[in-house]
């Protein structure tokens, strides 16, 4: 079956297909013969009950530095000229990225939004983590200066990160009698009126944080993210080194807990964040790794992802 597949996305020129993955689901969707359009979140419109977006067609090749070929923009009603949607826009998790979501919830699923719109939204990646209790480090969520204080003294070393951040941004170790809290609170408070996340610091992230992919809500493989010498942040984008990893019986468990939620959700590529033997993170938005873990153990997730599609589009699932 051919599919008509627009991805929502940054400016594809400015993709980095070596560790870009969107590069590869749209790789892995134009093999199977599926014709793409692109188009930037801020070219979506709602007209008289339709959704359109003013999109490229375009086709894609494997090589660096000329990974694509766009052609002209064209109007397209995203509920009648397009069977799937891939929703792969980085955050930040924004109005304006809430908005996209209330947009696109109107199309779907008579065209499959990957992932579930409604579901991006009602699934905050830090916040939907603490529906899974027992599998998360202790957490605290709050803006209360006092709350913050309090958990800090009762846990000792924290990490300090803001709710909605995203690729590491903003992520802070503080030591069990560090003064800086106070100042932090307020320097946050001042950017915005987001609560923060506050969280029991794992000594295990020196070996790694390990990436989870999840294709409608079953394992496809893992990768390890592993920090810099005396950091804790793992995230590829602030240094850290992606290696090849194995899942541990405990990894599992966690999958198993959250897997049917996310195929009950719709929330079909998702990827997992555990360190050591604990659930962090629940990445719904434009969750990345796959091409990771092409590379270390050939594993395509995006073969899996497309297999799903169809799945979901013959029975009537989506």
């Amino acid at each position: 079956m051919t599919l008509r597949v627009a991805i929502q996305m940054d400016p594809i020129e400015k993709i980095n297909i070596a560790g870009d993955t969107t590069f590869l689901l749209m790789m892995a969707a134009q093999n199977r013969g599926h014709e793409l359009w692109v188009y930037e979140p801020q070219h979506l419109s709602l007209e008289d009950g339709q959704v359109k977006a003013r999109a490229r067609k375009v086709s894609l090749r494997p090589v660096k530095g000329d990974h694509v070929t766009a052609g002209d923009y064209e109007t397209l009603d995203l509920g009648t000229d397009i069977d799937v949607v891939l929703m792969r826009q980085d955050p930040p998790f924004d109005i304006a990225y809430i908005t996209a979501t209330y947009l696109l919830e109107m199309i779907h699923p008579k065209t499959l939004v990957v992932n579930d719109p409604k579901s991006v939204r009602d699934c905050p990646e830090k916040l939907f983590a603490q529906h899974f209790q027992g599998l998360q480090p202790p957490t605290l969520i709050s803006a209360d200066p006092v709350a913050l204080r309090e958990f800090q003294a009762k846990h000792g070393d924290t990490i300090l990160k803001p709710l909605h951040g995203a690729a590491g941004g903003g992520i802070i170790k503080l030591k069990a009698d560090d003064r800086n809290l106070d100042a932090l609170i307020e320097l946050h408070a001042a950017i915005g009126r987001e609560p923060l996340v506050l969280q029991k610091f794992i000594p295990a992230v020196s070996a790694g944080d390990k990436r989870i992919i999840l294709v409608d809500g079953e394992v496809v493989g893992a990768i390890n993210r592993v920090p810099e010498k005396d950091a804790v942040r793992s995230n590829l984008r602030v240094g850290g080194t992606a290696v090849q990893t194995t899942l541990t019986p405990r990894d599992l468990e966690i999958c198993a807990r959250v897997g049917p939620e996310l195929k009950a959700r719709g929330l079909m590529f998702v990827g997992l964040d555990v360190i050591g033997d604990y659930l962090t993170e629940i990445n719904v938005t434009s969750p990345t790794g796959a091409v990771q873990l092409k590379t270390f153990d050939g594993i395509d997730a995006g073969d899996a992802l497309w297999d799903a599609v169809d799945r979901r589009l013959s029975t009537g699932q989506a």
